[in-house]
């Protein structure tokens, strides 16, 4: 017997959530996919939280950083990254969440959920066009970034411990990896 998964747009995801029918729920539409979050522990809260604040020192007026906010793709997905890097528009944002060409970078935060960042979400990602995306693997406590978009993938796949980082979006700008990390 052959299972019909039933797929839903980024319209109908909007008009389930303005219903009310996802108002307990904690999830996140991925490829069509109405799919639940892992819930947040304490060293994901506690991590993503302080990195969102540096960024947001470091870059000051150069970007806005959004913490757990959905940011809308157009593969039928909008996940709600732990933290989205993009354009500052403000009120903009009142009438739609990022698309790709607003985002600079997106990072998430792994524990439970790492093969779903590392394999899922990355593909999204790429294949939306978001030229760099960063997850933190809190099992190792290491930065895994992808960058190079090559037939809808990242091509370039690279792990820090240390170090520091030059993000795509701004060459002159340079990001602690410790500080993202929160060791």
């Amino acid at each position: 017997m052959t299972m019909i998964i039933a797929k839903w747009t980024v319209e109908e995801y909007h008009r389930m959530i303005e219903a009310g029918i996802l108002s307990d729920r904690q999830v996140e539409l991925l490829t069509g996919e109405i799919i639940e979050m892992s819930p947040e522990g304490e060293p994901h809260a506690y991590c993503s939280h302080e990195a969102a604040n540096y960024l947001s020192s470091l870059l000051g007026d150069l970007a806005t950083i959004r913490q757990a906010k959905p940011i809308t793709l157009p593969n039928d997905s909008e996940p709600e990254p732990d933290i989205a890097i993009v354009q500052r528009l403000g009120r903009e944002y009142r009438e739609h969440h990022p698309y790709p060409e607003n985002i600079f970078w997106v990072i998430e935060y792994a524990n439970s959920s790492l093969d779903k960042d590392l394999e899922i979400k990355s593909k999204i990602y790429a294949q939306a066009g978001i030229l760099e995306y960063w997850v933190v693997n809190l099992q190792k406590l290491h930065l895994i970034i992808f960058r190079d978009i090559l037939d809808g993938e990242y091509a370039t796949k690279q792990t820090f411990l240390t170090g520091t980082i030059q993000p795509l979006a701004f060459p002159n700008v340079t990001v602690a990896v410790e500080n993202i990390i929160n060791k």
